[in-house]
């Protein structure tokens, strides 16, 4: 690390001190805890991903710039706790990446993306086992690790990867086509004029599971999948506000067919054909 990034840093830790010192600090960063910043970091990761999206290179600076505060939050928090501190989060992180990479820091080989993938997981996998025995787990499962905290379609996700890799998984994708279909019958089969709201989410949910399964059969990210389609359909619905705001109007006043025509000129715009 170079003595500016050293600077950059150690201001970064000062401030965040003193935010957190009781004796002149700021209320509300005092009254913080692990659970309640815990949200800010999750929000903060995905405004980076946002940032990507966009391809905005200063909102990315100004943003990672939230998520390292969080990083430093944490910490200070710890620290205070006397649980650990910034220095014990930067050399865990650099001693992990050091052991996950013997290809490049040992007398590893591997030369290409999926043997380092394959590297990597190996290596995970034995961590995970050792921190399964170090907490006393007399059983170590192949779904350890996978936070329950993720959004629930990239947990899916990860979750069917982790059973796959033992060769709980189906052979192609046409019987996950199958069973979607399947899925599919049975949830308008509980759509009746009394339907159970417990039984149609229950059975939404295994429809949205299998969704997931199949993304990553055809090796797609479901969560970012779904993100680019939320950002489509916003687009597409502030194409259709913006046209009906040059008639003065709104979109509570228009109706189904004009914004769906409108709509359709989105999509039309996008691909550069009107």
């Amino acid at each position: 690390m170079s003595m500016h990034n050293s600077k950059a840093i150690n201001d970064l830790l000062d401030v965040m001190a003193r935010l957190r010192d009781p004796n002149g600090g700021c209320p509300w960063d005092l009254e913080q805890d692990f659970s309640t910043i815990a949200p800010y970091t999750i929000e903060e990761a995905y405004e980076v991903a946002d940032a990507i999206a966009d391809n905005d290179m200063p909102e990315l600076c100004n943003e990672l710039g939230d998520l390292l505060l969080q990083v430093v939050f944490h910490a200070q928090m710890a620290k205070e706790a006397g649980h650990f501190e910034f220095e014990d989060v930067a050399n865990s992180i650099v001693a992990k990446m050091i052991s996950r990479h013997p290809h490049v820091f040992g007398d590893g080989d591997a030369t290409t993306t999926e043997g380092v993938n394959q590297t990597w997981e190996k290596i995970k996998a034995t961590e995970r086992a050792q921190k399964a025995e170090s907490k006393g787990h007399e059983r170590h499962s192949a779904l350890d690790g996978v936070a329950s905290a993720l959004p629930a379609l990239m947990r899916a996700e990860k979750l069917t990867k982790r059973a796959a890799r033992v060769g709980f998984d189906w052979p192609s994708t046409d019987e996950v086509f199958d069973k979607l279909h399947e899925e599919i019958d049975e949830l308008k089969a509980e759509m009746t004029d009394n339907p159970d709201p417990a039984r149609l989410q229950d059975e939404l949910g295994d429809m949205l599971f299998v969704m997931a399964n199949l993304a990553r059969k055809i090796g797609v990210d479901p969560e970012v999948a779904l993100r680019g389609a939320n950002h489509k359909f916003t687009k597409r619905f502030h194409f259709i506000e913006d046209e009906l705001a040059r008639d003065g109007r709104n979109a509570a006043q228009s109706d189904l067919e004009e914004m769906d025509t409108l709509w359709n000129l989105a999509k039309k715009v996008e691909r550069g054909q009107a």
